[in-house]
């Protein structure tokens, strides 16, 4: 729609897909990296549903019980439009009502949740090609919810850059495992990926 940035728009076509959806992990990265405000119109099981993205205010604003959008639809939700934020950005009360208010819920969980649980299997663009993976310093692995092997990756990775090939020999993960832990951290802004690395080329 024209409501939308030309930039974000053309970032927006690499997700389309022939059945006139788009994925959403894809979509919703592109709205974060552009920190633009948006509406996704979904395909929620039989129903059209609107999810708002404040960026900024890393908020989502949902109609649905996310209780039950998590648990019962996420593997299949496809984006069917996109349009600038009809819901206004929450004011300083409203901020403060998150976690009360049931229709506002944290960006960051929601992301987390679709990348480890959602339809995609495949790397996000951004991250894809002869790369290594580190964790990046800052992030704070304590309030994202793993355990296991995964914690052991994460305290791997902090120290030791992968590529993807070496990270799905790693315990406990898998390729399939190892995409979607690189795209939901890459969406937690908690990774660095590097194309001069050594481990980069050992890839391919």
């Amino acid at each position: 729609p024209a409501n939308l940035s030309p930039s974000l728009r053309a970032d927006l076509k690499r997700f389309e897909q022939p059945d006139r959806s788009a994925d959403i992990l894809g979509v919703l990265a592109a709205c974060v990296r552009h920190n633009k405000r948006v509406t996704l119109h979904l395909q929620c099981g039989k129903h059209e549903l609107p999810l708002t993205v404040f960026p900024q205010e890393q908020l989502i604003h949902c109609p649905m019980n996310m209780v039950e959008l998590m648990a019962r639809y996420l593997a299949e939700l496809r984006v069917i439009h996109v349009e600038g934020a009809w819901v206004h950005p929450p004011g300083a009360t409203e901020l403060l009502l998150v976690g009360k208010n049931p229709m506002l819920h944290p960006l960051g969980p929601f992301l987390w949740e679709l990348a480890m649980r959602g339809a995609r299997r495949e790397l996000l663009p951004e991250i894809g090609g002869s790369v290594a993976y580190r964790l990046a310093p800052g992030l704070d692995t304590s309030r994202l919810p793993v355990r296991g092997a995964l914690v052991t990756t994460l305290n791997r990775l902090r120290t030791q850059p992968a590529n993807l090939r070496e990270l799905s020999e790693w315990p406990g993960l898998g390729r399939e495992r190892a995409v979607r832990l690189l795209n939901a951290l890459y969406l937690q802004a908690g990774l660095i990926v590097s194309r001069a690395h050594r481990e980069a080329f050992s890839e391919s």
